[in-house]
């Protein structure tokens, strides 16, 4: 019998200010990570610049992304995408209602 508990879309009792993480499967080549973001953003001036690659997808809501180069990317629900490692970037906007679900996988 399948544990309810185990849900993409089951959402923390009380979404607080802060984003949301929970690493689904880590080892030693591939990180799955479910992130709920609400209305969170990259503070300003900073930008991610990973070790790994990144392949995420939206399942709810819908975010933006911006690379060091200027370029953007909107992600609306089922949208999927590909940072390559060490490209630096930014989350522009997450929506608040509905709340933003990631699911990121680095590998």
């Amino acid at each position: 019998m399948k544990d309810r508990e185990n849900n993409i879309f089951k959402l923390p009792i009380a979404l607080l200010q802060q984003e949301f993480s929970e690493t689904l499967l880590n080892n030693d080549r591939i990180l799955i990570e479910k992130i709920v973001s609400t209305g969170q953003v990259t503070p300003p001036g900073e930008w991610y610049d990973q070790e790994k690659n990144e392949w995420l997808i939206v399942l709810q809501g819908e975010g933006e992304l911006s690379y060091e180069d200027g370029s953007r990317i909107k992600l609306n629900v089922g949208d999927y995408w590909l940072i390559p490692a060490h490209r630096k970037h930014r989350v522009e906007y997450t929506s608040i209602e509905p709340p933003c679900i990631w699911l990121t996988i680095f590998f």
